[in-house]
């Protein structure tokens, strides 16, 4: 299991490439005055652009575990929204927004199970008489019920030439697991930085490096290839969604790929106490998932598109790094999703 945890470890680092390389070039081609050769433009922006994204996927129910401690029936609810505004400046094109993720978890602490036994602790109670009641509280589980991450987006896309393109870009914000999410202590500033090499219209190479120094791997690189091999035909190999797609016609893109998830979390600072296991609190967590399946993208509009994708996730781990406790999905689960883009 080492190589797909990598491999989904690794994915935000491509984020910066996969923007350039799964967009449509920067430049257009129009014709000079009087016909004396083309001048090429940078494309027009209103004064407010935008993106905006946002999504919803299931995952369908499969047991994970480590040992003897294991979930059975885990499934899963992912929520994602993201606004980012992008003005145009002299030095290129600023990315200013937010963004927010939530994954809701189907864990019961009823339905832990360590070595067989169901866990607890020991606690006792005085009543206001004195008097001194003993009892055993159920452990609550291991793993959150909730992870979700409130950040900020600070960034620039810029030319370095004609043909090289760069984006720089900090994720500020809260990161937490099953806990208070704007406790002070899971703030972070993610980054990444990527580039585009257009070598033409049909083939880009890209390069991208991410760093997080919360994570499992604090600086990873990685890169990728768009070719447009044939008209209605792109091979999108480009982290963290890597996928073949076709094109019926301009409103329709069919597609077969992948989608690579990872990212770091923190647990609140009695998380451990309550699950029996001190070490995990305040502790970093790094949620990785892998899903793989068929999509379609029909763009109702041209500068919007709405998305149905389904398909299988044969990886989820969930990885206390610093104090070598992971949870593995033992087979995989179904899952579906929808979402929404709009750029302006």
């Amino acid at each position: 299991m080492k190589f797909p945890l990598r491999l989904c470890s690794v994915a935000f680092c491509f984020a910066a490439a996969a923007a350039f390389a799964g967009s449509d070039s920067k430049n257009v081609v129009t014709e000079s005055p009087k016909n004396s050769g083309p001048i090429v433009e940078i494309n027009p922006r209103p004064k407010l652009s935008f993106e905006f994204e946002v999504s919803d996927a299931y995952l369908g129910d499969a047991d994970i575990g480590r040992g003897g401690y294991e979930v059975d029936d885990f499934d899963e609810n992912d929520f994602l929204a993201r606004l980012v505004f992008t003005p145009r400046v002299k030095f290129g094109i600023l990315r200013l927004g937010a963004a927010y993720e939530r994954y809701d978890f189907g864990i019961d602490a009823d339905n832990q199970i360590r070595n067989g036994i169901a866990g607890g602790r020991l606690e006792r109670i005085i009543d206001e008489t004195g008097n001194e009641t003993l009892f055993v509280r159920p452990l609550s589980a291991e793993l959150p019920g909730r992870l979700e991450a409130a950040n900020f987006v600070v960034g620039l896309d810029t030319e370095f030439t004609d043909s090289f393109l760069i984006r720089i870009e900090a994720h500020p914000g809260w990161y937490g697991a099953g806990g208070d999410l704007f406790d002070g202590d899971n703030f972070r500033v993610p980054f990444i930085a990527g580039g585009t090499w257009v070598y033409s219209s049909t083939l880009q190479f890209t390069l991208g490096v991410g760093v997080d120094f919360e994570g499992k791997f604090p600086v990873l690189p990685g890169g990728g290839v768009r070719w447009q091999f044939a008209p209605d035909w792109v091979l999108n190999a480009v982290m963290p969604t890597p996928r073949l797609e076709y094109s019926p016609t301009k409103a329709l893109t069919i597609y077969a790929g992948a989608e690579i998830k990872s990212e770091t979390f923190r647990t609140t600072e009695q998380f451990g106490d309550l699950a029996g296991d001190p070490r995990l609190n305040n502790a970093h967590l790094t949620y990785s998932e892998v899903r793989t399946g068929l999509g379609v993208d029909w763009h109702f509009a041209s500068n919007a598109f709405f998305t149905v994708e389904g398909g299988y996730v044969p990886f989820r781990q969930f990885d206390y790094t610093h104090v070598h406790v992971r949870y593995h999905e033992d087979g995989g689960a179904p899952y579906g999703s929808v979402g929404l883009n709009i750029a302006f």
